[in-house]
């Protein structure tokens, strides 16, 4: 069963990403992840640990917290 926070981080993911203008592969490179998990992480379906989204906030260039705004 899929957990509403994850559903919900991973869409404040994508909602920062497009703000910024970046792509999805743009981003995944970024990270030093393959595109189809952060497809994955987008959607929902991967449980990110702190560390992941500590990553993916250094690459938007926010602070983690804005990841949890929504």
């Amino acid at each position: 069963m899929e957990n509403s926070l994850q559903i919900k981080v991973g869409k404040r993911i994508q909602e920062i990403r497009i703000e910024k203008n970046i792509s999805q592969q743009d981003l995944a490179a970024r990270c030093n992840f393959e595109k189809s998990n952060m497809s994955r992480l987008e959607a929902g379906r991967a449980n990110a640990t702190l560390s992941t989204l500590e990553i993916v906030a250094k690459a938007l260039d926010i602070n983690i917290i804005e990841l949890f705004n929504f």
